[in-house]
Parts: C-alpha cells; sequence; structure tokens
C-alpha cells in the first residue's frame, strides 16, 4: 500500500511540507532549567525528521519571560535564538519544515516551577491551599500580547518555517476563551467576542511579526470537556472564523483540559478509541473552510491515509506513533507496514514518564531508544555469538530483535505454544486487543528477521548442553502469586492469568481479590457475564499501580459497570460461599460463588538454568519480570540493554 493521500505534499502560504504527518508538540523533559536547547532535543527531533516525518513542531515555548518556567523551551528573550536555530537546523537536514508551538502556560506552569508567573483571566485558587492568584491586569495582558508578537519574531529569525499559538488545554489563551476558566467582568470577560478578544490580538501581534507567506497554525480544543459551562464546538467554529480574519491558516484540533479528568483527551491512553476526534475535525473544516489538522490516536497509515482521503482533515497529528517508531513515516511509505512498531496507547514512558519526577526524561515502552538516540544505534558486533534465550514474552523478543539486527545469532526458547507471553494475556483484557496485537506482532518481525524460535521447548541442562550457547539471557518472566488463607485450593477459587486465558469459568456472584491493574481488568472482562463483582484490595485505593490518564479510564468504567470495590481489607479466609475480610480490624463476610485472585506475580524458578551456566562458565543475563514482577517498559528496556551489551 503506498498511501498516496497521506503522502502527498501540501503547501500553505510559502511552507511546502512533503506529506500530511506533523509530529506534534509534546512535553520530553529534555530541555534543563535555563529551558535552552539540548543535543538530547536535537538527536530526538532530527531521528523523527530523518524517519519522514512532514512537519516537526518543538514541545511548549514559553514567549513571556515572567511566566516562562524552568525545564521548558522559551523564546522570551533573544538569548534562547542561538540555541532554537540549531534544532531548526537539524530538523531541516533530515528533510522535515520546523515549527515551534508559542506557549502562555497559564496555571500549568505551577506543575513544574512555582516562581514563574501565572497568568490568569480570573482569581485562581490554589488547590490544597488558601492561595489565590490574582486575575491579570490590563497592563499584564498587553504585555503578553506583545510577547507572543516578539517571540513570533525571534522565531523567523531562528529559521523555523511556521509558528503555532497554542490556544488549547487550559492554558492562557484557553483559559480566556472558556466560560468555565473566564469569570471576568470586563471587555476581557463575560461574551463569547469579548473573551476571544485576548486570542485574537495575541494572533494580529504573531502576524504582524512573521513574513506575510508564513503561515500561522493554532492548536484549540474541539470543545471543552468535563467543565461547568465549557465551551461548544459551535463557540469554537465561530472562534476560529473570527481567527481566520485576524490571520490563523491552519487548525490543529485537539481536546483536553489539565483541570479535570478531560486530561484523558489531550494523551489518550489505549482505552479511549483510535480518531475519537476526527469527527470535530471534519466538522470545524467544512464549517470554517479553513485547512484542519485530525488529533487523537492516530497511529496507523491506513487509518491517517482514510482521513485525508475522506476530506475529513487536510493533515494528520502522529506523535506517540513516532514516538514508538521514528521510522513510522519512512516504512509506511514504502510499503513495510509490518516493520512498523506500534504504538498501542500505554502512556507508561510518554505521559507518565513526563509526570513522574523520578523520571530523568519521556520514554516508550516499544522504543527504548527514545531520549537516547545517540546512545542506541545499532552497532553490528565484530564479535558474533550463539545466545540462548529462554522466554518469548516481550522482554525476550526485544532481546531477540536487537541481538539479530546486531549480527549475533539468538534462539530463543518458549516453553508454551505461542509468543508474547503475558503482554498477549493483557490484550485479553477490555479495551487493549492493541497490546495483543503489537505482541503477536513482535514474534512475527522475530521470525521474518530469521531468529531461530523453540516453541513447547522448557529449558533445561539438556536443552543448554544441546544449543551450546556463548551466552544465556534469561526472560523466564513471573507466575501469579498464590494466596496463602485457609479455603485457597477449594475448588471455586482460581487466579487471573487462568480467566484471561479462558482456563477457569466462573458465574454467580463474584469477588476478585486484589485492586491493582490486573484486578480491576479481570473484573470488566467479568462483567455482564456474572453477577455482582466486587474487588477486595489491601490498601487505601484501588488502581494504585496505574498511571493517572489510565486509571481515570478504568475507575469511569467500573463505576459505569457497576463494580463494587472495598478498600483496605485483607482476606483471611475463603469459605464455600464467601470470603473473610479484616477491615480495619472488623472481619466480616463477603458473599460469592466464585473467587479470584489477582493479588500479583513472582518471578518463576529458573535456578536450574543459572546453576548450569555457573557450572559451565557461561556468561548469563536475568531481564524482565524473571527479575521481579514490572511493567513492561522497564522489561523491554532492560532486554534492550543487555542485548547491546553482549
Amino acid at each position: 500500500m503506498a498511501f498516496n493521500d497521506l503522502f502527498s505534499p501540501i503547501k500553505i502560504r510559502g511552507m511546502e511540507i512533503r506529506n500530511r504527518i506533523e509530529f506534534p508538540a509534546m512535553g520530553t523533559k529534555m530541555v534543563k532549567d535555563e529551558k535552552v536547547v539540548t543535543d538530547q532535543l536535537i538527536n530526538y527531533h532530527a531521528a523523527r525528521s530523518l524517519g519522514g516525518n512532514g512537519l516537526n513542531f518543538t514541545e511548549v515555548c514559553s514567549v513571556y519571560d515572567k511566566a516562562a518556567p524552568k525545564n521548558f523551551l522559551a523564546l522570551s528573550d533573544d538569548k534562547y535564538i542561538p540555541g532554537m536555530k540549531k534544532l531548526a537546523d537539524a530538523i531541516h537536514e533530515g528533510g522535515a519544515k520546523a515549527g515551534v508551538q508559542l506557549w502562555l502556560g497559564g496555571s500549568a506552569v505551577l506543575f513544574g516551577d512555582q516562581t514563574s508567573m501565572v497568568v490568569v483571566p480570573s482569581d485562581f485558587k490554589v488547590e490544597g491551599t488558601d492561595y489565590v492568584i490574582k486575575a491579570a491586569s490590563k497592563e499584564i495582558i498587553n504585555e503578553c500580547i506583545k510577547a507572543f508578537g516578539d517571540a513570533a519574531k525571534r522565531a523567523v529569525e531562528a529559521g523555523y518555517d511556521t509558528v503555532e499559538f497554542h490556544a488549547g488545554h487550559n492554558y492562557t489563551p484557553h483559559s480566556f476563551l472558556s466560560k468555565a476558566f473566564n469569570k471576568r467582568m470586563d471587555e476581557y470577560g463575560g461574551s463569547l467576542e469579548n473573551r476571544a478578544r485576548f486570542l485574537l490580538e495575541c494572533i494580529k501581534s504573531i502576524r504582524e511579526n512573521i513574513p506575510e507567506d508564513m503561515p500561522l497554525f493554532m492548536r484549540i480544543d474541539a470543545h471543552d470537556d468535563c467543565v461547568e459551562d465549557g465551551l461548544t464546538i459551535e463557540e469554537v467554529i465561530q472562534f476560529c472564523k473570527w481567527a481566520k480574519e485576524a490571520g490563523v491558516d491552519v487548525l490543529d484540533v485537539s481536546r483536553g483540559n489539565f483541570s479535570s479528568a478531560a486530561v484523558k483527551y489531550e494523551v489518550p491512553p489505549v482505552d479511549v478509541p483510535r480518531g475519537f476526534n476526527v469527527e470535530n475535525a471534519a466538522r470545524i473544516k467544512k464549517e470554517t473552510g479553513m485547512i484542519t489538522v485530525a488529533v487523537g490516536r492516530i497511529n496507523d497509515p491506513e487509518q491517517a491515509d482514510e482521513i485525508i482521503r475522506s476530506g475529513k482533515a487536510d493533515m494528520v497529528v502522529m506523535g506517540r506513533a513516532q514516538l514508538a517508531d521514528p521510522e513510522f513515516c519512512n516504512k509506511a511509505k514504502n510499503g513495510n507496514v509490518d516493520d512498523i512498531v506500534r504504538c498501542v496507547g500505554c502512556n507508561q514512558g510518554c505521559y507518565d514518564g513526563f509526570t513522574n519526577p523520578d523520571a530523568p526524561f519521556i520514554t516508550c515502552m516499544r522504543n527504548p531508544a527514545l531520549g537516547r538516540e545517540a546512545e542506541f544505534v545499532i552497532n553490528k558486533t565484530d564479535n558474533p555469538k550463539n545466545v540462548l534465550i529462554v522466554g518469548g514474552g516481550v522482554a525476550g523478543l526485544e532481546a531477540a530483535i536487537e541481538l539479530k539486527d546486531r549480527g549475533h545469532n539468538p534462539i530463543l526458547c518458549e516453553a508454551s505454544d505461542s509468543l508474547g507471553g503475558q503482554f498477549v494475556l493483557a490484550g485479553a483484557a477490555p479495551r487493549k486487543e492493541e497490546m495483543k496485537e503489537a505482541a503477536i506482532a513482535m514474534g512475527e518481525m522475530a521470525k521474518r528477521k530469521g531468529v531461530e524460535i523453540k516453541l513447547s521447548t522448557a529449558v533445561d541442562a539438556e536443552v543448554i548442553k544441546d544449543i551450546n550457547p556463548d551466552e544465556v539471557i534469561i526472560a523466564a518472566g513471573a507466575e501469579p502469586i498464590k494466596l496463602n488463607v485457609p479455603g485457597a485450593n477449594l475448588p471455586h477459587v482460581t487466579n487471573s492469568h487462568d480467566i484471561l486465558a479462558g482456563k477457569a469459568k466462573v458465574n454467580g456472584d463474584i469477588v476478585v481479590i486484589g485492586g491493582g491493574l490486573v484486578g480491576l481488568e479481570v473484573a470488566e472482562y467479568l462483567s455482564g457475564n456474572v453477577n455482582k463483582i466486587t474487588v477486595v484490595e489491601m490498601l487505601n485505593e484501588v488502581a494504585k499501580d496505574l498511571g493517572q490518564l489510565r486509571k481515570i479510564c478504568v475507575m469511569e468504567s467500573l463505576y459505569h459497570e457497576g463494580i463494587k470495590t472495598i478498600t483496605e481489607a485483607k482476606c483471611v479466609e475463603i469459605k464455600e460461599k464467601s470470603i473473610v475480610i479484616d477491615k480495619n480490624g472488623v472481619v466480616e463476610e463477603v458473599p460469592c460463588d466464585s473467587v479470584i485472585v489477582a493479588i500479583g506475580a513472582r518471578s518463576r524458578n529458573f535456578e536450574s538454568i543459572s546453576d548450569y551456566c555457573k557450572e559451565n562458565n557461561i556468561p548469563y543475563h536475568v531481564i524482565g519480570d524473571a527479575v521481579r514482577a514490572r511493567r513492561a517498559l522497564n522489561c523491554i528496556e532492560e532486554a534492550s540493554e543487555v542485548a547491546r551489551r553482549i
């Protein structure tokens, strides 16, 4: 498939882009306190440009120096121009066009730098405190309007092809536009026309400071979600028509705000349907007559091509798709669709990595090289080795693929009759089919690359002796932890793995012991096929091991499905028709017909393998859940690092 519509050029004013794909502004944490471009950020963008992307936008770039938080790009002063030019040059070298996203963060700056000014339309009480941030004065408003124009002028000087005015996601401009956040009574509040005034003045300021032939993009929310008195799509369409008159050329149609559960639409996890926002973009395009970019879980070339072909949008944002595979565009254009490493919407490395203060920068479960592009270049080995890999889950497959790419000879042995391990099992849970597909595709990729694979082969001393490897990688995975209480072996008790694998059936009233990710997914999986479902969790809340956005989606689903949760409760006994729990010192019984144990997993025993390796002086490495049960993100990263060291 050629995807001719997706890979057709598009000209906007004087800028011609080689295809219809935009790599959008996404936070990376690759910018340090000084707010300047780093080599790490340059390598990250260059990889996507060389990978065939059409237009790269920088992550949010502060325009107003007083409100420019640390760890984010800035063009609020001339001193930032040299670094920004270096980044633009690197993007251009790969063949993509370069754009700057001009940003005024509003209350979002508090998350990263509480020393920065917060520019909001109305008084704003900081959550969890008595501190109230005062509404922006007209003097501040005028300074911000000028700052947008000045930053745009610097972007031109730095060699960028376009700029994007960020008017979405509850940042300052969006907060002015939406009645949900703007309670002003002056000319910048009240009617839609007044609420739009600040944004239109910013747009005019930008337009006056860029060349006539430079296009101006604008990121907007299609409408507001999860807030009272939020913007309707009709209001957004009217505002876009005014913005067009003020000089905006392209609408980048997003959704979400960080003040509510609608944050899930900003970086939508696997739970949100693919292309969920495309119809909004199509309506806005039709009613404004403007060039429009569709955004929202667009991660497949056929899906993207159909959006362009059908006229629903003129361009598509493919962000996380290119985090997972920087060569996404080249592979799709050349028809190598099966070789694309797909984003599965897990959010473990991108969004969770961005919000986790302990993570140095974003990464990707599917792509351990993200943020380490220079360091993780595949280097061919001068000393090819036979490497036995024990286990065909995603960690074992990642190691096998990278070893093969480097010129080694991996031999992968899997005890079961199929590849993918617990990742395939996870794909049985509601809304996670893409994870199952990714694990299966990973196995197929290993086969295409020529990895020797032995299914239904449990590794023991005889197998190792027969293969005679130079090194061994143990990726044997983990198995469910058994509950050690009276009644745990009763016939109506089973575990989460057997339920998801279809090996066990339950009926009637169900109790799931364990309210982490797997326990909740099992509860959702069974919902509608059994009677009442109750989840019992020892901790003070369920879903504690989920990232923020997946947790929002899972908790919404539990509510809609009527699944009951009991927290701070420990199961102390299982009976034929109930379980006995100790909840804060009070013992009570929860009636049930079947019990599912989902209290976690522990590493499988591989002592016989490691002992053989020690006795025969064979170097071995233990990776993934074989070390301890963790997120797939950690397991795949570990597999990649070991494969690069051998």
